[in-house]
């Protein structure tokens, strides 16, 4: 047979993922010639030979890939045999203006890496940095685009002879690894008390840091897309300490072990989790705590789920071998392991920098020399039933992509203020940026800075439009105000809420939104957050169709912080003026400050209107005495959720009344049947039950009520109270019993992480419409 010839131009998550040996491999195996490069428009491969072993080789495209490798796109033309092509050859990569490949996310050692990593005979037994083409580090240590190692900050460090050789080896699994390296030509580590240079060298330095975590020390721990800070996780002292010092009181801190044994021992752990916990990427796995467990009850006082993560670099790996060893059978070998950050600040990148702002927390530091250049958090998430639910998306999914209904131009949504994250569209693919945190202070600020300037570069694109919050004070929204040669826009906070999960979805044309959670500034200039919209993605006509009753926040932001606050306005709502302190004991502590509260009420005075749904869990929380003031966000409501008694199965009533034009969810005839529990002696488990069952009722039946209303039959479900277990579980059935088809996140959190997806697509579309 004549032979033949073919050009595929391949894009997706093709470079720094092993694509190419692959490809080599493959064509040596058909005896195939031909050429395979890295370019702008992806990888190009060109192949010549029998047409039944071009075939062949198509066929392993689709079912033998590289573990890490992903596919997007794949275009295939015939062109004309080259006389004399007798080889296969990996050419050079190439650079030009844009282009069409995924950036691959870090990835989690691999087996044969550990293999290799814990073999004494091995030149990379106990080496930190071990890795190759299947795992890793990447985006955090990627400077631009293509990924070759002279654009990473392995740039530095010149290849021995012996990794040279595997580097250049198409059949080697370390072939064009770029963080290639071993002890005699790779990054070291080294620990410091902060005050000496170095107290202990490579490759002693983390046997002595497990032999110090093991007494008690506190140790911030640079990994891989910044620092950590660790301590023993079964010691009360130490956690106790480390929150004083990191001030963190209340929240709850994450831990690593170094096995599934391990975590078996201290959480519930399904099929599901174990193979989260165990995948290539390696979360934060939040699941059910064993309530015999040793570990310190400070590392989740609040709740009983915990998070917990295996090691997913090799230096994790050798830490915990080391401290397994310690700890024996006596002691669970588990460490907590926080961002390396004081509370509310980003987390800490630099050796100098860390060494500055964590002198006051940490006693000793394990620092190395390999640059990271992008800050990266480690990602949470929860298994509800199907599918994983982020709370926290960062290293391992970024910046993997969002793909979108359709192609659009370039739009850059900056997000919220609370947890944020950035957006940038190209094509038909949405980069949403790994969680940047709050925007309350110039650190956090700056790091949004950074990773608006990074994704633009190492995306290739210049955005034609950019979308921040309808509130003008917010430091996005500041940012945002500074482009003047492209459109600006302002999307409601909620709206952008639904405009993500639809997003997600691939969903376009008319639905309907439940948007849930703590405040965000309304379009009536009254703080929304218990929402009820209709939303077209093809026309953006928006519009409120429903809310919760309002309910006034006494103080304003003092009221979020302090909800007793909450649940005092409430009461006076009722009319119950004066209450008495054998009713409401909890008042005693703040009779002062009560003494104005109804003032404040009947004169409107610094008392704004809100129909949270977040607002409204605080006050019940509140009244039950659960949490009068808050640590941190979603504190009070996570543990009303905690206490409900599972053996009730009557809800409260909740009933939908038509007002001003609107649906209104009758939200404050909930709380009057709470009140009138908690005043008959009824426990306050059953009455969180309660509650729980008669709003997830009423939000199914208004959310019927309105569909019908509005002749659509898909709902979109957002907000943080969306985090809330069990509404995230309980409330789509319900609603798909009345006939609703339901959307919910499944590549986003549903709190404001997904915010700046949703002005992202919103400002697409928008650009269409004015074109």
């Amino acid at each position: 047979m004549s032979k033949r010839r073919i050009r595929l131009t391949i894009t997706g998550q093709v470079q720094g993922v092993g694509f190419r040996p692959f490809i080599y491999g493959l064509a040596h195996e058909f005896k195939l010639t031909g050429s395979v490069l890295n370019a702008p428009e992806g990888v190009i491969i060109e192949i010549q030979g029998e047409p039944a072993n071009i075939d062949a080789l198509l066929h392993g495209l689709q079912t033998r890939l590289p573990p890490l490798a992903r596919i997007v796109s794949c275009q295939q033309e015939s062109i004309p045999p080259l006389d004399g092509d007798n080889a296969f050859v990996i050419l050079q990569s190439t650079q030009g203006k844009g282009h069409h490949v995924l950036i691959s996310p870090d990835v989690a050692t691999c087996a044969d890496c550990l293999q290799d990593i814990f073999d004494p005979d091995n030149r990379r037994h106990l080496y930190p940095f071990t890795n190759c083409t299947n795992c890793g580090p990447r985006y955090t240590i990627t400077r631009s685009i293509p990924y070759d190692r002279d654009k990473t900050s392995m740039a530095c460090f010149p290849l021995c002879p012996q990794c040279d050789q595997e580097y250049r080896d198409p059949l080697n699994r370390r072939f064009h690894a770029q963080p290639n390296a071993c002890p005699q030509c790779g990054p070291h580590v080294w620990l410091t008390d902060g005050i000496k240079e170095r107290i202990c060298p490579d490759p002693l330095a983390l046997r002595e840091t497990a032999r110090l975590l093991f007494e008690g020390k506190i140790i911030a721990i640079k990994g891989l897309g910044g620092f950590h800070l660790a301590c023993d996780a079964t010691s009360t002292t130490s956690v106790n300490q480390l929150k004083t010092r990191k001030n963190r009181w209340g929240k709850p801190l994450a831990i690593m072990v170094p096995d599934l044994e391990t975590a078996q021992t201290v959480c519930t752990v399904s099929d599901k989790d174990r193979e989260l916990l165990s995948g290539h990427i390696r979360p934060i796995v939040v699941m059910p705590r064993r309530p015999a467990s040793a570990l310190a009850r400070e590392l989740s006082p609040d709740t009983d789920f915990l998070g917990v993560m295996l090691p997913y670099t090799p230096l994790h790996h050798i830490l915990l071998h080391h401290y397994a060893q310690l700890c024996g059978p006596s002691r669970i070998p588990a460490l907590v392991m926080t961002s390396g950050n004081l509370s509310s600040e980003p987390i800490c990148l630099g050796n100098r920098e860390a060494l500055s702002r964590l002198a006051a927390i940490a006693d000793y530091f394990l620092l190395h020399n390999r640059d990271i250049l992008i800050r990266c958090d480690d990602s949470v998430v929860r298994h509800n039933q199907k599918t994983p639910q982020f709370l926290r998306r960062a290293r391992g999914y970024t910046p993997g992509p969002i793909f979108l209904a359709q192609s659009g131009p370039c739009v850059l949504g900056v997000g919220p203020e609370l947890k944020n994250t950035l957006c940038l569209t190209k094509e038909n693919q949405a980069f949403v940026s790994q969680h940047i945190g709050d925007m309350e202070n110039l650190e956090t600020f700056e790091f949004f800075k950074e990773i608006a300037a990074h994704l633009q570069d190492i995306l290739q694109v210049v955005p034609k439009a950019v979308v921040r919050d309808l509130h003008p004070d917010y430091l996005s929204s500041r940012f945002a105000d500074q482009y003047k040669d492209i459109p600006v826009f302002s999307l409601q906070h909620h709206f952008a809420h639904i405009h993500a999960v639809l997003a997600e979805n691939r969903f376009q044309g008319r639905a309907l939104g439940l948007a849930l959670d703590g405040t965000g500034l309304g379009t009536d200039g009254t703080l929304w957050g218990g929402e009820l919209l209709a939303v077209d993605t093809h026309t953006l006509d928006h519009h409120r169709t429903g809310r919760f009753d309002h309910l006034r926040l006494p103080g304003g932001e003092a009221a979020i912080k302090e909800p007793w606050r909450i649940a005092r306005s409430m009461l006076c709502d009722l009319g119950i003026q004066a209450p008495g302190s054998r009713d409401w004991p909890w008042l005693k502590p703040f009779a002062r400050q009560d003494a104005f509260i109804p003032h404040m009420l009947a004169k409107q005075i610094n008392t704004p209107v809100s129909s949270s749904c977040g607002r409204l869990f605080d006050g019940v929380a509140a009244l039950l005495g659960l949490k009068l003031t808050i640590a941190y966000e979603g504190q009070a409501a996570i543990m009303l959720e905690a206490i409900q008694d599972r053996g009730e199965h009557t809800g409260y009533a909740c009933s939908v009344r038509e007002q001003d034009g609107m649906l209104v969810l009758g939200t404050r005839e909930l709380f009057a049947q709470v009140v009138g529990d908690w005043e008959k002696g009824i426990d306050a488990g059953i009455i969180s039950r309660r509650f729980h069952l008669g709003l997830m009722h009423g939000l199914a039946a208004w959310a019927d009520q309105g569909a019908q209303q509005q002749g659509v039959s898909t709902i979109g479900l957002s907000g943080g109270v969306m985090q809330n277990q069990t509404l995230s579980l309980e409330l789509p059935p319900l609603l798909e019993q009345k006939g609703l088809t339901v959307l919910v996140h499944n590549h986003l959190p549903p709190n404001d992480g997904c915010i700046s997806l949703g002005q992202a697509v919103y400002g697409r579309q928008q650009l269409r419409m004015d074109a």
